[in-house]
């Protein structure tokens, strides 16, 4: 009877045996990441993925930059660093066992290992695999900050032709372009242009000129840089006679060159709109004149807007004079600029003398001036003024448009 008891006992350890459940095998992994100056890099994920049955196991880094988990199964996995979405490192086929397993990620040394190797490859030194990379990575930074910046280019552009425009939003954006690029003339012109188009909107007269103060310095530094890369322009303030051209297309292509100087005479002229809003007359003058020497094929308007700053600059008998001369120079540039010789003969008239019988005498030219406005422009927006210039002079409209001399009637 004990026997058969024993027997029984026997078999029911043997059935719990073989009926309990087998008891998983799994790894445990922990680790630190550090980047390649050494420092902890903290809120990154550590992904383990099984290569054999694709489960994956996402781990967070702490402050000291340390991770931690168990229970991955044992096997081939990729291990992956991210950080804000970029990849910091990948390795595949990394063999897990069932063992607690510590698996550091350091970015300097992972570097430094990979500059070893690509030395080693290239037969060259480990020094110039380090310059290679700094110059790659500096390109690709430079690439990137372009991006940014002509979006924020765009962004400005697409503000500013806005119904209405929105300039303090364009400068913004702009302010930002120049903070991420600050060595660009672009930038720089685009933010002072983006401030002269502001200052035109306001009312308050302190914001005005703080507007149009801002836009000067904003031009004046675009011209500076351009000044720097295209081997340097004359000074504001240089001698006339100076060669202008100097250095616009030192060393570069024609068609670069050319391209500069298009560029800074468009540099010039808004700064010198932005001096003329300032009272800077000679300054203003002077970046017309600039303008019109670096890009002579635009010249008529240059000069154009110099004359119309002279002329707005008082009653002074010089300024006068020297207005009718760059009008003067406008029109030998563009003959067809039929507001020039309108704003020639105004100068000119200015300059007029009257005799003891009150009869007016006007230097030559001047109703040459207004005859040719006349002709150009016989419905134009000063016709009745140039008519009346004319009438003052004792003279009659010789153009197709009014009245013609009518010729004396032969004699039969």
């Amino acid at each position: 009877m004990r026997r058969n008891v024993l027997s029984v006992v026997l078999v029911a350890m043997l059935s719990a045996l073989y009926s309990a459940p087998l008891i998983a095998q799994t790894a445990t992994v922990k680790g630190t990441c550090r980047d390649a100056q050494g420092n902890p890099i903290t809120d990154a994920q550590v992904m383990w993925q099984n290569q054999d049955n694709g489960r994956t196991y996402k781990l967070k880094t702490n402050k000291k930059g340390e991770y931690f988990s168990l229970g991955l199964d044992p096997g081939a996995y990729t291990v992956t660093l991210t950080k804000d979405g970029k990849v910091l490192d990948s390795q595949k086929n990394y063999r897990l066992g069932v063992d607690e397993v510590t698996y550091d990620i350091d970015l300097k040394q992972i570097q430094q290992q990979n500059i070893q190797d690509t030395a080693k490859k290239q037969g060259i030194s480990a020094e110039q695999v380090k310059q290679q990379q700094e110059q790659a990575a500096k390109a690709e930074q430079y690439k990137a900050t372009v991006n940014n910046v002509n979006a924020k280019l765009r962004e400005a552009t697409d503000l500013m032709h806005a119904q209405p425009p929105d300039y303090d939003k364009a400068i913004a954006s702009l302010n930002e372009a120049q903070q991420m690029a600050p060595n660009e003339d672009v930038v720089y012109y685009r933010l002072g242009t983006a401030y002269l188009d502001s200052a035109k909107t306001q009312t308050d007269a302190a914001e005005k000129t703080k507007r149009n103060t801002e836009a000067y310095n904003d031009l004046q530094k675009a011209v500076d840089i351009l000044k720097q890369k295209s081997g340097g322009q004359p000074q504001q303030g240089s001698p006339q006679g100076a060669p202008a051209t100097q250095g616009a297309a030192a060393g570069k292509p024609p068609a670069q060159g050319a391209s500069d100087s298009v560029k800074m005479a468009a540099y010039y002229d808004n700064l010198g709109a932005a001096a003329a809003r300032l009272g800077k007359t000679d300054e203003a003058a002077n970046a017309y004149k600039q303008a019109a020497e670096v890009d002579p094929a635009h010249a008529g308007n240059y000069y154009f807007n110099l004359g119309a700053v002279l002329t707005n600059s008082g009653t002074d008998q010089n300024a006068k004079k020297q207005a009718a001369e760059a009008f003067d120079k406008a029109i030998a540039a563009d003959p067809s600029k039929a507001d020039a010789y309108y704003w020639k003969g105004t100068n000119l008239i200015a300059l007029a003398s009257t005799d003891s019988q009150g009869k007016l005498s006007a230097p030559n030219g001047t109703a040459e001036a207004f005859q040719k406005y006349l002709e150009l422009q016989p419905n134009g927006p000063h016709a009745e003024e140039a008519k009346s210039m004319l009438a003052a002079l004792n003279q009659s409209v010789e153009t197709s448009f009014g009245n013609k001399k009518t010729p004396p009637k032969k004699k039969p």
